[in-house]
Protein backbone atom coordinates (compact mmCIF):
# COMPACT_ATOMS: atom_id res chain seq x y z
CA UNK A 1 0.00 0.00 0.00
CA UNK A 2 1.34 3.41 -0.98
CA UNK A 3 2.32 5.87 1.75
CA UNK A 4 2.17 8.77 -0.68
CA UNK A 5 -0.10 11.74 -0.10
CA UNK A 6 -0.90 14.97 -1.89
CA UNK A 7 1.06 18.15 -1.15
CA UNK A 8 1.12 21.66 -2.56
CA UNK A 9 4.23 23.80 -2.99
CA UNK A 10 3.60 27.54 -3.13
CA UNK A 11 5.80 29.87 -5.15
CA UNK A 12 6.01 33.32 -6.76
CA UNK A 13 4.15 34.29 -9.92
CA UNK A 14 6.05 33.16 -13.01
CA UNK A 15 7.99 30.40 -11.24
CA UNK A 16 5.32 27.67 -11.52
CA UNK A 17 6.99 25.72 -14.34
CA UNK A 18 10.45 25.98 -12.77
CA UNK A 19 9.04 24.70 -9.47
CA UNK A 20 7.33 21.83 -11.29
CA UNK A 21 10.64 20.94 -12.97
CA UNK A 22 12.41 21.03 -9.60
CA UNK A 23 9.79 18.70 -8.13
CA UNK A 24 10.10 16.22 -11.00
CA UNK A 25 13.90 16.25 -10.73
CA UNK A 26 13.59 15.50 -7.00
CA UNK A 27 11.32 12.54 -7.72
CA UNK A 28 7.83 13.88 -7.04
CA UNK A 29 4.83 12.04 -8.48
CA UNK A 30 1.90 13.53 -10.44
CA UNK A 31 3.29 17.07 -10.57
CA UNK A 32 0.69 19.64 -11.68
CA UNK A 33 1.62 23.34 -12.03
CA UNK A 34 -1.04 25.75 -10.72
CA UNK A 35 -1.26 29.48 -10.07
CA UNK A 36 1.70 30.46 -7.85
CA UNK A 37 1.84 26.79 -6.86
CA UNK A 38 2.40 23.21 -7.95
CA UNK A 39 0.65 20.14 -6.54
CA UNK A 40 2.40 16.79 -6.27
CA UNK A 41 2.49 13.49 -4.43
CA UNK A 42 5.16 11.91 -2.27
CA UNK A 43 5.72 10.24 1.09
CA UNK A 44 6.79 11.82 4.37
CA UNK A 45 10.46 11.48 3.45
CA UNK A 46 9.83 13.36 0.23
CA UNK A 47 8.10 16.11 2.22
CA UNK A 48 11.32 16.50 4.24
CA UNK A 49 13.37 16.52 1.01
CA UNK A 50 11.09 19.08 -0.68
CA UNK A 51 11.51 21.51 2.23
CA UNK A 52 15.27 20.99 2.24
CA UNK A 53 15.95 21.16 -1.47
CA UNK A 54 13.37 23.18 -3.39
CA UNK A 55 14.84 26.54 -4.39
CA UNK A 56 11.68 28.19 -5.75
CA UNK A 57 9.15 27.06 -3.10
CA UNK A 58 7.87 29.40 -0.41
CA UNK A 59 5.82 26.80 1.50
CA UNK A 60 5.07 23.09 1.39
CA UNK A 61 1.57 22.37 2.69
CA UNK A 62 -0.19 19.04 3.28
CA UNK A 63 -3.96 19.11 2.57
CA UNK A 64 -5.99 17.17 5.17
CA UNK A 65 -9.59 18.13 4.37
CA UNK A 66 -11.69 19.76 1.67
CA UNK A 67 -15.38 20.64 1.82
CA UNK A 68 -18.00 23.11 0.63
CA UNK A 69 -19.28 25.85 2.95
CA UNK A 70 -21.89 28.59 2.63
CA UNK A 71 -21.20 30.72 5.70
CA UNK A 72 -19.22 30.98 8.95
CA UNK A 73 -21.50 28.49 10.72
CA UNK A 74 -20.69 25.86 8.08
CA UNK A 75 -17.00 26.60 8.51
CA UNK A 76 -17.20 26.27 12.29
CA UNK A 77 -19.14 22.99 12.17
CA UNK A 78 -16.87 21.34 9.62
CA UNK A 79 -13.66 22.35 11.43
CA UNK A 80 -15.16 21.32 14.79
CA UNK A 81 -16.05 17.86 13.45
CA UNK A 82 -12.48 17.07 12.36
CA UNK A 83 -10.31 14.81 14.53
CA UNK A 84 -7.63 17.29 15.55
CA UNK A 85 -6.14 14.91 18.14
CA UNK A 86 -4.28 13.23 15.27
CA UNK A 87 -2.26 16.39 14.77
CA UNK A 88 -2.38 18.31 18.03
CA UNK A 89 -2.55 17.76 21.80
CA UNK A 90 -4.25 20.09 24.25
CA UNK A 91 -0.81 21.16 25.52
CA UNK A 92 0.38 22.15 22.05
CA UNK A 93 0.13 25.60 20.50
CA UNK A 94 -1.38 26.45 17.13
CA UNK A 95 -1.60 29.26 14.58
CA UNK A 96 -3.98 29.67 11.67
CA UNK A 97 -3.20 31.35 8.34
CA UNK A 98 -6.22 32.06 6.13
CA UNK A 99 -6.52 33.10 2.49
CA UNK A 100 -10.01 34.04 1.32
CA UNK A 101 -11.43 34.61 -2.20
CA UNK A 102 -15.17 34.50 -1.53
CA UNK A 103 -18.17 36.82 -1.36
CA UNK A 104 -19.43 34.90 1.69
CA UNK A 105 -16.27 35.67 3.71
CA UNK A 106 -14.96 39.20 3.66
CA UNK A 107 -12.06 39.00 6.11
CA UNK A 108 -9.29 36.42 6.43
CA UNK A 109 -8.65 37.31 10.08
CA UNK A 110 -12.26 36.49 10.90
CA UNK A 111 -11.88 33.10 9.17
CA UNK A 112 -8.72 32.45 11.21
CA UNK A 113 -10.53 33.34 14.43
CA UNK A 114 -13.54 31.15 13.60
CA UNK A 115 -11.24 28.22 12.78
CA UNK A 116 -9.31 28.67 16.01
CA UNK A 117 -12.55 28.77 18.01
CA UNK A 118 -13.82 25.56 16.40
CA UNK A 119 -10.59 23.67 17.14
CA UNK A 120 -10.36 25.00 20.71
CA UNK A 121 -14.02 24.22 21.42
CA UNK A 122 -13.65 20.66 20.11
CA UNK A 123 -10.76 20.07 22.53
CA UNK A 124 -12.61 21.65 25.43
CA UNK A 125 -15.67 19.46 24.79
CA UNK A 126 -13.51 16.33 25.03
CA UNK A 127 -10.87 17.28 27.62
CA UNK A 128 -12.15 20.35 29.44
CA UNK A 129 -9.10 22.28 28.21
CA UNK A 130 -8.14 24.06 25.01
CA UNK A 131 -4.80 24.52 23.21
CA UNK A 132 -3.22 27.97 23.15
CA UNK A 133 -2.38 30.21 20.21
CA UNK A 134 1.24 31.08 19.42
CA UNK A 135 1.52 33.15 16.25
CA UNK A 136 5.33 33.10 16.13
CA UNK A 137 6.43 29.57 17.08
CA UNK A 138 3.40 27.26 17.11
CA UNK A 139 3.59 23.49 17.37
CA UNK A 140 1.12 23.28 14.50
CA UNK A 141 0.48 25.85 11.78
CA UNK A 142 -2.80 25.37 9.90
CA UNK A 143 -3.57 26.80 6.49
CA UNK A 144 -7.17 27.63 5.50
CA UNK A 145 -7.86 28.46 1.84
CA UNK A 146 -11.38 29.46 0.81
CA UNK A 147 -12.24 30.00 -2.84
CA UNK A 148 -15.93 30.78 -3.43
CA UNK A 149 -17.66 27.96 -1.51
CA UNK A 150 -14.70 25.55 -1.41
CA UNK A 151 -12.65 25.32 1.79
CA UNK A 152 -9.29 23.52 1.86
CA UNK A 153 -7.63 22.76 5.18
CA UNK A 154 -3.89 22.03 5.16
CA UNK A 155 -0.98 21.66 7.53
CA UNK A 156 1.99 23.95 6.91
CA UNK A 157 5.09 21.75 6.91
CA UNK A 158 7.53 24.63 6.40
CA UNK A 159 6.74 27.23 9.05
CA UNK A 160 8.44 30.50 8.21
CA UNK A 161 8.64 31.14 4.47
CA UNK A 162 11.30 29.03 2.77
CA UNK A 163 13.01 32.17 1.51
CA UNK A 164 14.42 32.39 5.04
CA UNK A 165 17.43 30.26 4.11
CA UNK A 166 19.33 30.93 7.33
CA UNK A 167 22.56 32.34 5.88
CA UNK A 168 21.59 35.99 5.56
CA UNK A 169 22.30 37.87 8.80
CA UNK A 170 23.06 41.20 7.12
CA UNK A 171 21.15 43.01 4.38
CA UNK A 172 21.36 46.24 2.44
CA UNK A 173 18.56 48.76 1.80
CA UNK A 174 16.76 46.75 -0.89
CA UNK A 175 17.68 43.06 -0.51
CA UNK A 176 16.39 40.58 -3.06
CA UNK A 177 14.26 37.69 -1.79
CA UNK A 178 16.24 34.42 -1.79
CA UNK A 179 13.50 32.47 -3.59
CA UNK A 180 13.27 35.24 -6.19
CA UNK A 181 17.06 35.17 -6.66
CA UNK A 182 17.11 31.38 -7.11
CA UNK A 183 14.17 31.48 -9.52
CA UNK A 184 15.79 34.19 -11.65
CA UNK A 185 18.98 32.15 -11.82
CA UNK A 186 17.09 29.05 -12.93
CA UNK A 187 15.04 31.05 -15.45
CA UNK A 188 18.30 32.43 -16.86
CA UNK A 189 19.58 28.90 -17.42
CA UNK A 190 22.38 29.09 -14.85
CA UNK A 191 23.77 25.58 -14.31
CA UNK A 192 27.25 26.21 -12.92
CA UNK A 193 29.11 25.39 -16.15
CA UNK A 194 30.89 28.73 -16.59
CA UNK A 195 32.06 31.81 -14.68
CA UNK A 196 29.41 33.93 -12.97
CA UNK A 197 29.24 37.63 -12.05
CA UNK A 198 26.75 39.73 -10.12
CA UNK A 199 28.09 43.26 -10.75
CA UNK A 200 25.75 44.93 -8.20
CA UNK A 201 25.61 42.23 -5.55
CA UNK A 202 24.36 44.15 -2.50
CA UNK A 203 24.27 41.73 0.43
CA UNK A 204 25.37 38.82 -1.78
CA UNK A 205 22.13 36.86 -2.17
CA UNK A 206 22.44 36.19 -5.91
CA UNK A 207 26.07 34.93 -5.72
CA UNK A 208 25.18 32.68 -2.76
CA UNK A 209 22.18 31.19 -4.56
CA UNK A 210 24.30 30.80 -7.73
CA UNK A 211 26.94 28.85 -5.80
CA UNK A 212 24.34 26.62 -4.14
CA UNK A 213 22.88 25.77 -7.56
CA UNK A 214 26.35 25.20 -9.06
CA UNK A 215 27.35 22.85 -6.22
CA UNK A 216 23.88 21.27 -5.87
CA UNK A 217 23.79 22.25 -2.19
CA UNK A 218 20.31 21.92 -0.61
CA UNK A 219 18.68 25.37 -0.65
CA UNK A 220 17.67 25.29 3.02
CA UNK A 221 20.70 23.52 4.47
CA UNK A 222 21.47 26.51 6.73
CA UNK A 223 17.91 27.02 7.93
CA UNK A 224 17.23 26.74 11.67
CA UNK A 225 14.26 24.40 11.33
CA UNK A 226 10.97 23.42 9.72
CA UNK A 227 7.44 23.21 11.10
CA UNK A 228 7.24 19.46 10.45
CA UNK A 229 9.89 18.88 13.13
CA UNK A 230 7.17 19.61 15.73
CA UNK A 231 4.60 17.26 14.17
CA UNK A 232 3.49 14.16 16.08
CA UNK A 233 4.71 11.85 13.32
CA UNK A 234 8.11 13.50 12.83
CA UNK A 235 10.79 10.84 12.24
CA UNK A 236 14.23 12.28 13.18
CA UNK A 237 16.17 9.29 11.89
CA UNK A 238 14.42 9.43 8.51
CA UNK A 239 15.09 13.17 8.31
CA UNK A 240 18.80 12.59 8.97
CA UNK A 241 18.89 9.95 6.23
CA UNK A 242 17.24 12.35 3.78
CA UNK A 243 19.67 15.13 4.74
CA UNK A 244 22.68 12.83 4.38
CA UNK A 245 21.45 11.59 0.99
CA UNK A 246 21.03 15.19 -0.25
CA UNK A 247 24.50 16.18 0.93
CA UNK A 248 26.00 13.19 -0.87
CA UNK A 249 24.69 14.63 -4.14
CA UNK A 250 26.65 17.88 -3.91
CA UNK A 251 29.23 18.43 -6.67
CA UNK A 252 32.47 20.29 -7.25
CA UNK A 253 32.56 23.65 -9.04
CA UNK A 254 35.62 24.56 -11.11
CA UNK A 255 34.70 28.07 -12.29
CA UNK A 256 34.55 31.48 -10.57
CA UNK A 257 31.61 33.21 -8.92
CA UNK A 258 32.18 36.91 -8.24
CA UNK A 259 30.16 39.73 -6.75
CA UNK A 260 30.94 43.44 -7.12
CA UNK A 261 29.51 46.35 -5.19
CA UNK A 262 30.83 49.89 -4.96
CA UNK A 263 29.58 50.41 -1.38
CA UNK A 264 32.03 49.23 1.33
CA UNK A 265 29.13 48.49 3.69
CA UNK A 266 27.47 46.21 1.11
CA UNK A 267 30.75 44.37 0.50
CA UNK A 268 31.13 43.69 4.23
CA UNK A 269 27.56 42.39 4.46
CA UNK A 270 27.97 40.20 1.39
CA UNK A 271 31.19 38.67 2.72
CA UNK A 272 29.48 37.95 6.04
CA UNK A 273 26.56 36.21 4.33
CA UNK A 274 28.88 34.20 2.07
CA UNK A 275 30.76 33.05 5.19
CA UNK A 276 27.46 32.17 6.92
CA UNK A 277 26.62 29.96 3.95
CA UNK A 278 30.08 28.30 4.13
CA UNK A 279 30.77 29.31 0.53
CA UNK A 280 33.92 31.42 0.84
CA UNK A 281 35.83 28.84 -1.22
CA UNK A 282 33.50 29.44 -4.17
CA UNK A 283 32.57 33.14 -4.06
CA UNK A 284 34.76 36.22 -4.28
CA UNK A 285 33.25 39.56 -3.22
CA UNK A 286 35.06 42.72 -4.36
CA UNK A 287 34.51 46.45 -3.88
CA UNK A 288 34.24 47.72 -7.44
CA UNK A 289 32.16 50.13 -9.46
CA UNK A 290 30.79 47.96 -12.28
CA UNK A 291 30.89 50.90 -14.69
CA UNK A 292 34.70 51.02 -14.32
CA UNK A 293 35.25 47.29 -14.86
CA UNK A 294 35.74 44.89 -17.72
CA UNK A 295 35.72 41.14 -18.13
CA UNK A 296 38.70 39.48 -16.45
CA UNK A 297 38.75 36.24 -18.45
CA UNK A 298 38.29 35.12 -22.06
CA UNK A 299 35.95 32.36 -20.87
CA UNK A 300 32.19 32.65 -21.32
CA UNK A 301 30.53 34.65 -18.54
CA UNK A 302 27.02 34.34 -17.11
CA UNK A 303 25.86 37.58 -15.48
CA UNK A 304 22.73 38.23 -13.41
CA UNK A 305 22.01 41.33 -11.37
CA UNK A 306 19.29 43.36 -9.69
CA UNK A 307 20.04 47.04 -10.44
CA UNK A 308 18.20 49.86 -8.63
CA UNK A 309 14.74 50.58 -10.02
CA UNK A 310 14.43 54.01 -8.47
CA UNK A 311 11.83 52.65 -6.02
CA UNK A 312 13.91 52.57 -2.82
CA UNK A 313 17.35 53.60 -4.05
CA UNK A 314 17.33 57.06 -5.72
CA UNK A 315 19.32 57.19 -8.97
CA UNK A 316 19.40 59.19 -12.20
CA UNK A 317 17.60 56.53 -14.22
CA UNK A 318 18.51 57.49 -17.81
CA UNK A 319 22.19 57.98 -17.01
CA UNK A 320 22.41 54.82 -14.88
CA UNK A 321 20.89 52.45 -17.44
CA UNK A 322 22.88 54.05 -20.25
CA UNK A 323 26.03 53.23 -18.24
CA UNK A 324 24.86 49.62 -17.91
CA UNK A 325 24.58 49.23 -21.68
CA UNK A 326 27.86 51.02 -22.40
CA UNK A 327 29.75 48.93 -19.85
CA UNK A 328 28.41 45.68 -21.28
CA UNK A 329 29.19 46.69 -24.87
CA UNK A 330 32.66 48.01 -24.03
CA UNK A 331 33.99 45.53 -21.53
CA UNK A 332 32.04 42.27 -21.54
CA UNK A 333 32.30 40.35 -24.83
CA UNK A 334 31.26 36.70 -24.63
CA UNK A 335 28.69 37.36 -21.91
CA UNK A 336 25.05 36.47 -21.34
CA UNK A 337 23.90 39.38 -19.17
CA UNK A 338 20.57 39.11 -17.36
CA UNK A 339 18.99 41.84 -15.25
CA UNK A 340 15.66 42.31 -13.48
CA UNK A 341 13.89 45.66 -13.32
CA UNK A 342 10.40 46.99 -12.67
CA UNK A 343 11.28 50.20 -14.52
CA UNK A 344 10.41 49.22 -18.09
CA UNK A 345 11.03 52.77 -19.32
CA UNK A 346 14.62 52.57 -18.08
CA UNK A 347 15.35 49.57 -20.32
CA UNK A 348 15.13 51.87 -23.35
CA UNK A 349 18.33 53.58 -22.24
CA UNK A 350 20.43 50.39 -22.14
CA UNK A 351 20.90 50.71 -25.90
CA UNK A 352 20.95 46.96 -26.51
CA UNK A 353 18.30 44.73 -28.02
CA UNK A 354 17.19 42.10 -25.48
CA UNK A 355 17.22 38.53 -26.74
CA UNK A 356 14.79 37.43 -24.02
CA UNK A 357 12.25 39.18 -21.80
CA UNK A 358 10.35 37.30 -19.06
CA UNK A 359 7.55 38.70 -16.88
CA UNK A 360 8.15 38.20 -13.15
CA UNK A 361 7.25 39.96 -9.90
CA UNK A 362 9.64 41.43 -7.35
CA UNK A 363 7.41 41.66 -4.28
CA UNK A 364 4.38 43.61 -5.58
CA UNK A 365 6.27 45.15 -8.50
CA UNK A 366 5.61 43.77 -11.98
CA UNK A 367 9.07 43.36 -13.47
CA UNK A 368 10.97 41.95 -16.42
CA UNK A 369 13.92 39.58 -16.43
CA UNK A 370 15.85 40.67 -19.52
CA UNK A 371 18.73 38.99 -21.33
CA UNK A 372 21.41 40.78 -23.38
CA UNK A 373 23.76 38.55 -25.38
CA UNK A 374 27.11 40.32 -25.77
CA UNK A 375 29.00 38.60 -28.59
CA UNK A 376 32.71 38.32 -29.21
CA UNK A 377 33.12 41.01 -31.88
CA UNK A 378 29.96 41.85 -33.81
CA UNK A 379 27.04 39.46 -34.16
CA UNK A 380 27.50 39.65 -37.92
CA UNK A 381 31.14 38.61 -37.63
CA UNK A 382 30.19 35.75 -35.33
CA UNK A 383 28.04 34.14 -38.00
CA UNK A 384 30.25 35.01 -41.00
CA UNK A 385 31.30 31.99 -43.05
CA UNK A 386 35.10 32.00 -43.65
CA UNK A 387 36.42 32.12 -47.21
Amino acid sequence: MSNNFKMVAKTLFGFEEILAKELRNLGAIDVQPGVRSASFEGDIGFMYKANLCLRTAIKIIKPIASFKIRNEDDLYKRIYAMDWSSFLSVDDTLAIDATVYSDAFSHSLYVSQKTKDAIADSFRARTGRRPSVDLDHPDLRINIHIHKDQCNVSLDSSGASLHHRGYRSATNIAPINEVLAAGLLLLSGWDGQCDFLDPMCGSGTIPVEAAMIACNIPANLNRKGFAFEKWKDFDPSLYEKILSSCLNKTRDFSFRITGYDKAPSAVLKAKENVANANLTDYIQIEQKNFFLTQKTSERHLHMLFNPPYGERLPIEMEEFYTHIGNTLKRGYPGTDAWLITSNLEALKFVGLRPSSKIKVFNSHLESRLVKYSIYEGSKKAKHRIPD
